[in-house]
């Protein structure tokens, strides 16, 4: 489905990013993983990538860094070619009710989850637009779509990475690349894994579909959403909850 694409994954070496770099490897795409700390765990992404017949590469970049971001985003091009599809997917979390957040923790956290998306499609809207073509998926949240206590900076981060996909959409279409959000709900991974037995009880009990949800969940749509299957849809918002948030 994506042979002799190019897909940027960033945040790419763990949970949803790394299931969605190894689903773009198998499905025939070169990618580009990019990390924050871990380079023992992008490296055994980009390994495994490879397994699947494909070029695959890590590169470290703290996307909240406009520079570094522009830094990287040129270095790929010149290394792969070019660049087809950009999934914005790193992302962390500082979990804490209002009265107790500080400042900077909300500021942290828009820096990386929406501002850091924001740097990687300024870096990419012009290669993008100039060859007319290209996907860019953005990973947001339910808790950008209704919220949820005690995340007030992921939240709020969340929901303007679904408000940066709709204009970003408009603003592309003319030149036939399209940009659209998925949004997870509660997901086995690592920022899952740091919940209370309680906590994930409740949690399950709140999904119809009573069990959480796989990286591999996410990362089946966001293959579907950089093929030319997904052609026709951009500007759109695509749960991935179970029916968490009907």
């Amino acid at each position: 489905m994506l042979s002799g694409k190019v897909a940027v994954v960033t945040g790419g070496s763990r949970g949803i990013g790394r299931a969605i770099a190894l689903k773009m490897a198998e499905a025939g795409a070169s990618v580009a993983v990019i990390y924050a700390g871990n380079r023992d765990a992008a490296e055994e992404v980009c390994e495994k990538a490879r397994e699947f017949g494909v070029e695959a590469f890590c590169f470290q970049c703290d996307v909240s860094d406009f520079s570094k971001s522009k830094e990287t985003v040129n270095e790929i091009i010149l290394k792969l070619g070019g660049i087809d599809i950009l999934v914005n997917n790193a992302g962390i979390k500082i979990d804490k009710l209002v009265l107790q957040m500080t400042g900077d923790d909300f500021e942290k956290v828009l820096d990386v989850n929406l501002k850091g998306a924001f740097h990687m499609i300024k870096h990419v809207y012009g290669h993008l637009a100039k060859k007319r073509a290209g996907r860019i998926i953005n990973i947001a949240s339910v808790a950008g779509l209704m919220g949820n206590a005690g995340q007030a900076n992921y939240a709020s981060a969340k929901a303007g990475m679904i408000g940066l996909t709709k204009t970003v959409a408009k603003e592309l279409a003319s030149r036939n690349v399209t940009c659209n959000a998925i949004a997870p709900g509660f997901i086995e991974t690592d920022m899952t894994d740091t919940l209370s037995p309680a906590l994930k009880e409740q949690a399950q009990n709140a999904i119809p579909l009573k069990r959480m949800g796989k990286p591999e969940d996410v990362a089946n749509l966001a293959v579907f959403l950089a093929s030319d299957l997904a052609q026709y849809i951009t500007g759109e918002v695509v749960k991935v909850d179970g029916g968490l948030c009907i």
